[in-house]
């Protein structure tokens, strides 16, 4: 089979960064220091990259790592306290970690879109993590511009009773579900229109991820009327992947109408949703560009839906542009 390979390293190095972030979690409360754009980093963010890029690169040296997080505060001396943190929770999977080797594995990650790459995102969702709610860890590989292989780690995600989940995709095989403590992998299939509990549209809990009056308009116009399922992450691709919701939106804030997505907030999830049988372009129906930039530098927003609905979803934010 296709990226066999690719996806036993990238399910293995998913499944231990998401129990180093449950060991974080639920030891003392997370330290977070802030980025420059003031989001919350926290020791399971360096952890978790730290613990991915590891296994990358042993297994696939001449792959770049497309990442979210460097080592440019880690670096600084006040942060010594959290190095030495994140060190220590390294050490529980991989123990002759040193600090120094924390700081090369997580720069691993600072790698440029190329011919073939992955691209990573350590915790997507860092306050839904800081608050004990949705996040997921988030590995996807590219090739010539195309998705080849998506891994989601959701350590509080919850679909038929199991909580803790993994969610892969290989192009052109389908996408399935399993637990992350183990278990028989389940195929995954997003909903039809007629089961009308789950024809809903899930979003943020975040209002400034989006704009929430426009999403509202959308999803009246493509008869969407059942209550939205709110979560943090990547998960929203899960639930849409899983048949949970038949909609997610991602449109621009009105505050900050030029802003562009990063790939790495967007690549897994999009492999696992389009391969349950669901559709993914940007908010103009184009293909979501993941052969440029670390930025979409070609999209604006983002539409993931099950498919069916796609083209009345993107007709309806045509005339929302035009009313506009």
């Amino acid at each position: 089979m296709a990226y066999e390979q690719e996806k036993q390293v990238a399910i293995a190095a998913v499944t231990q960064a998401a129990q180093l972030c449950e060991a974080v979690r639920q030891g003392l409360v997370p330290e977070a220091i802030e980025k420059n754009d003031k989001s919350p980093v926290t020791i399971a963010d360096y952890g978790a990259q730290a613990i991915v890029c590891h296994a990358l690169a042993a297994a696939f040296p001449a792959d770049p790592v497309v990442g979210e997080e460097d080592t440019t505060d880690l670096r600084q001396p006040e942060a010594a306290p959290v190095l030495a943190a994140v060190t220590e929770q390294v050490q529980r999977l991989l123990p002759d970690t040193t600090d120094s080797d924390v700081l090369r594995f997580i720069d691993h990650g600072n790698g440029s879109v190329a011919r073939r790459y992955w691209t990573l995102d350590p915790i997507d969702g860092t306050k839904g993590f800081l608050r004990g709610d949705q996040y997921a860890i988030a590995l996807a590989l590219v090739e010539d511009g195309d998705l080849k292989v998506g891994v989601l780690g959701c350590p509080f995600l919850s679909f038929g009773g199991e909580t803790g989940l993994l969610l892969v995709a290989v192009r052109g095989e389908g996408a399935v579900m399993m637990p992350l403590a183990g278990g028989s992998p389940q195929p995954l299939k997003v909903t039809t229109p007629d089961d009308t509990d789950r024809f809903r549209m899930v979003e943020s809990v975040e209002s400034g991820h989006g704009n929430l009056s426009q999403q509202a308009v959308i999803a009246q116009a493509v008869g969407i009327t059942t209550d939205s399922l709110r979560m943090d992450s990547q998960a929203k691709y899960a639930a849409v992947a899983a048949g949970q919701a038949a909609l997610y939106l991602r449109l621009p804030s009105p505050k900050t109408p030029d802003y562009r997505e990063k790939i790495w907030d967007h690549a897994a999830g999009v492999l696992v949703v389009e391969e349950a049988g669901g559709k993914v372009t940007d908010m103009h129906g184009k293909p979501l560009d993941f052969a440029s930039a670390a930025r979409f530098p070609n999209n604006q927003g983002v539409v993931a839906s099950n498919g069916s609905i796609h083209n009345a979803v993107l007709a309806a934010l045509r005339q929302g542009a035009v009313a506009q």
